[in-house]
């Protein structure tokens, strides 16, 4: 079987490294990921994580009081909703699936689009979006203040009880950074126990560098280059989301969204922007037959031509990166009053 080299995912830019063992102001990763590149104007504290794990699922960041970040991107669902598209306040339907937070701290751009250009910018975006927790940046900011128990974990993580949406987002996205998927059998794999990987995931992983090349996009440590690409999804729509050309108007963007993690793949079902794809057997069979043509369609997508026995191995071989450090990240018990 051919070498596969994989290069890991660096982006240097307003952000500082950190390593070494955990403690207060540290972070540690799994096996087979990068260091998270925290910024340097939002460093990682306990304290900061911890208040930003109380926003995630509070639901009085919405404006009913019924819709948390956790709602469309819940622990137990692997980080998203498992629904086509999310729901939001009084059951309002979305456009768009919603993709997982794992590994979201080693991307800079954010949503399908690529609209926020930071986690802390996305991080806030739901609040004020109508369909989906409906509020304010102010509403928000002057229920929190009106919540004494909300001040001390301010003072705690930020050094005074000031409240502001600059650092509701710096909590929450630092919370999110913590929520990494690492150490998982294609990690033991290449770390050298030869046996953490089946003899079909074996040669899945072979599909998947050599034949089907997924690493053109799919590309190291996150198994993602996070860049954008028209694959023809939904493209056959009377009227098609328009992807990433919504944000640049760059006419080489039309249709083209995001590419996503493969990290937890097997548990963050449906599958592509609009979640059109329930398995991913579908995905697998949506390649293979060189995606939906359009007049942007990717260049690299061209028919695969994949055996049955390929696809299945393929599909084994995803699997095998699902791995571990998010499990344990839990809703809150209590909130602060």
């Amino acid at each position: 079987m051919k070498l596969v080299r994989i290069l890991p995912f660096v982006c240097l830019i307003g952000a500082a490294i950190v390593v070494g063992q955990s403690s207060k102001n540290t972070f540690t990763v799994p096996l087979g990921l990068t260091p998270i590149l925290w910024p340097k104007e939002n460093p990682y504290s306990v304290e900061k994580a911890e208040l930003g794990r109380l926003l995630y699922f509070d639901k009085r960041l919405s404006a009913d009081n019924t819709v948390a970040c956790a709602s469309c991107h819940a622990p137990e669902k692997g980080f998203t909703d498992q629904l086509p598209v999310s729901l939001g306040i009084r059951g309002q339907k979305g456009g768009m699936s919603a993709p997982t937070v794992i590994n979201r701290g080693y991307g800079m751009l954010q949503f399908w689009d690529g609209r926020a250009n930071s986690l802390e910018a996305q991080a806030v975006g739901p609040i004020a979006n109508p369909i989906e927790m409906g509020h304010t940046h102010e509403g928000v900011v002057r229920d929190l203040q009106k919540i004494a128990g909300y001040r001390e974990h301010f003072k705690k993580a930020f050094g005074t009880d000031e409240i502001n949406i600059d650092r509701v987002a710096k909590a929450i996205a630092t919370f999110e950074r913590t929520v990494v998927s690492g150490n998982s059998p294609y990690d033991k794999y290449r770390a050298g126990n030869k046996k953490a990987l089946s003899a079909s995931q074996i040669r899945g992983l072979d599909v998947y560098f050599n034949k089907a090349k997924c690493d053109a996009c799919h590309e190291g440590p996150n198994f993602t280059a996070n860049s954008f690409h028209n694959l023809g999804v939904g493209s056959q729509k009377a009227t098609p989301d328009v992807g990433r050309f919504a944000v640049t108007k760059d006419p080489a963007d039309w249709g083209a969204f995001k590419t996503p993690t493969l990290r937890e793949i097997a548990n963050t079902a449906p599958y592509m922007h609009d979640g059109s794809l329930a398995t991913l057997e579908e995905v697998v069979d949506y390649y293979d037959k060189g995606g939906v043509k359009n007049k942007n369609l990717d260049e690299r997508l061209k028919p695969l031509n994949l055996t049955a026995q390929e696809k299945k191995d393929l599909v084994e071989f995803m699997k095998s990166l699902s791995g571990e450090g998010w499990q344990h990240l839990t809703a809150p018990k209590s909130f602060p009053q």
